[in-house]
């Protein structure tokens, strides 16, 4: 209880000097352990673009003190595959065991879910599943799907009976799996599994700009999900977030000004924002540069974040199931 009532007043103070202070300080860290993957996707923004980097143990704690020096309080590990990650001995629950001695409230991972993950000791679990069936095999390769499937019920029945991990599904809408989100919809809803799904747009990294939905497709997808979301189906993101996706909103207003909320490591070390953004910590304060790909964002927390800021009460409880 107290460890719960500790992370509130840290969020309420964080708030508090972010929005009525100026205090560009990040809540969360997105950190790259590896970009080793067992998967080639075609949406991918990491694979041939950093190549062949894994981790040190040691560089990893760094950046992990890093992060909780700059104020950060929440982990999300990502990859490549970040299961695949290793160094003499050690696996990737030696990074979430350090994490928590840190003092990071709490950690998530992000799986492909094509092996074995039910190992893994993490506080939430995200899985990347881009529809269902062929719409995710058009994304991510031929029989990757059933093997997602498979490795969910393994991790499901692996955990003791009250002590799992939240398990939230993320789907990238792109031209490749528009067509599957009604389908996607229906199955996260009668999953056993899944507690909920969270909705981005694709955004076009170089070389993935095919797959980016036209203004009037965006705004089509993001009708639909917001209908599903008032019909009680189990989306992640909030109403009002998912309103400042829309591109006649981020048209209309500065384009990432709030992406200093998250910090990011990338595989080969480098620090720094979204695309690769570095930021500059002065007195506190962040330094951010926009760049022509953040105005085709697609991350839905650009969209939670904005809503946030505005005081917003569905994003504010939306924010605190996923965290706390």
């Amino acid at each position: 209880m107290f460890r719960i009532l500790r992370q509130y007043i840290y969020l309420a103070v964080w708030f508090i000097k972010a929005r009525f202070f100026a205090c560009k300080r990040p809540l969360q860290t997105v950190l790259f352990i590896t970009d080793r993957c067992n998967l080639r996707c075609k949406h991918c923004s990491i694979y041939d673009i950093v190549g062949g980097h894994h981790r040190a143990f040691a560089d990893i704690v760094a950046d992990l003190q890093y992060s909780y020096n700059l104020g950060s309080r929440f982990l999300d590990i990502e990859g490549g595959e970040p299961t695949l990650w290793s160094e003499e001995g050690r696996n990737i629950n030696d990074i979430i065991e350090t994490a928590h001695q840190i003092g990071f409230f709490s950690v998530t991972i992000t799986t492909n879910a094509q092996q074995d993950f039910s190992w893994v000791k993490m506080d939430s679990l995200w899985v990347s599943m881009d529809g269902i069936g062929a719409y995710h095999d058009a994304v991510r390769g031929e029989g990757t799907f059933a093997r997602l499937e498979k490795n969910i019920k393994a991790f499901y029945d692996a955990c003791p009976s009250g002590h799992r991990p939240s398990l939230t599904v993320n789907m990238v809408v792109n031209n490749l799996n528009k067509q599957g989100l009604s389908e996607t919809m229906e199955y996260v809803r009668n999953s056993p599994y899944i507690n909920q799904i969270s909705i981005n747009m694709h955004t076009p990294f170089p070389g993935t700009e095919s797959l980016t939905l036209s203004d009037e497709s965006r705004c089509q997808v993001l009708d639909l999900v917001l209908e599903f979301k008032r019909n009680g189906y189990p989306i992640m993101n909030s109403r009002s977030g998912l309103r400042k996706m829309y591109p006649e909103y981020i048209a209309s207003h500065a384009v990432g000004e709030l992406c200093w909320v998250t910090n990011f490591i990338y595989p080969n070390g480098e620090r720094g924002l979204c695309v690769g953004i570095r930021p500059e910590l002065l007195n506190g304060h962040v330094s951010y540069v926009p760049t022509d790909t953040c105005k085709h964002c697609g991350f839905c927390m650009s969209g939670e974040m904005a809503s946030v800021f505005h005081f917003c009460p569905d994003t504010l409880l939306a924010g605190f199931r996923l965290r706390i």
